[in-house]
């Protein structure tokens, strides 16, 4: 089956563009070039990623971003203009999984779609039978269909937290550094740096601690990195 791409941009040339390469690798794609179209779209539909400019008419990217992670954790790659680190942090922090920096090159976007897809099929598939759900006290994680409760209410998690949460709950009380999840969960060639970690642990603890100050999951091991308590 084809992945289904959304691609949000209100530059039409840029949409055809990126569009046409993704259609020529066998991608589906849908496009909405405003931020009240786009996110109709993700309410009506499901893709396997999006690509989210960050300045759109109507809705901005990262209001459009933060609204549907209210409804669904498809990953998410904005689109900026801007080389500030500043819009790069914003976008991850309103739950954005990726960011590409315009003017980019047509082969990096493809690559990054690739190797989300990749990192999204194999860990859908990894794993003996037996250990496809996990739990740890109230905390329940659904590997086969991405889901996360905690006392039965579901948690909305992006893919990149989901992942985060993931590798940290199957190694339990193992401490990773910030560089060694970045390259896991991001991979080795993401362009990011470390702050990007950061971020995600504290959304990620954000919505599964009672009191995210004082975390009973995902703790810090100051000066090293970051461990699941089990």
């Amino acid at each position: 089956m084809a992945n289904r791409v959304l691609v949000v941009d209100d530059e039409k040339l840029i949409v055809k563009g990126i569009r046409f390469s993704l259609e020529q690798d066998g991608m589906e794609v849908e496009c909405a070039y405003d931020g009240e179209e786009a996110l109709e779209k993700a309410k009506q539909n499901t893709y396997d990623i999006i690509l989210l400019d960050i300045m759109l008419p109507k809705l901005t990217g990262l209001e459009v971003c933060q609204q549907i992670r209210e409804f669904s954790s498809v990953p998410i790659v904005m689109l900026t203009a801007k080389g500030e680190d500043m819009d790069k942090i914003l976008g991850l922090e309103y739950g954005a999984d990726d960011y590409i920096t315009k003017p980019f090159n047509i082969l990096e976007v493809k690559a990054r779609i690739k190797a989300i897809m990749r990192r999204t099929t194999a860990r859908r598939k990894s794993g003996p039978p037996e250990n496809r759900t996990l739990t740890s006290g109230d905390l329940q994680i659904d590997r086969d269909n991405r889901r996360v409760t905690i006392s039965g209410r579901e948690i909305n998690l992006t893919a990149r937290e989901f992942e985060v949460l993931e590798l940290l709950v199957l190694n339990p009380n193992k401490v990773y550094s910030r560089e060694s999840l970045l390259k896991i969960v991001w991979g080795a060639d993401y362009p990011g740096d470390v702050r990007t970690v950061d971020v995600h642990i504290r959304r990620l603890r954000e919505k599964i601690e009672t009191n995210p100050s004082e975390p009973k999951y995902v703790y810090t091991k100051w000066g090293v990195g970051y461990y699941f308590k089990n």
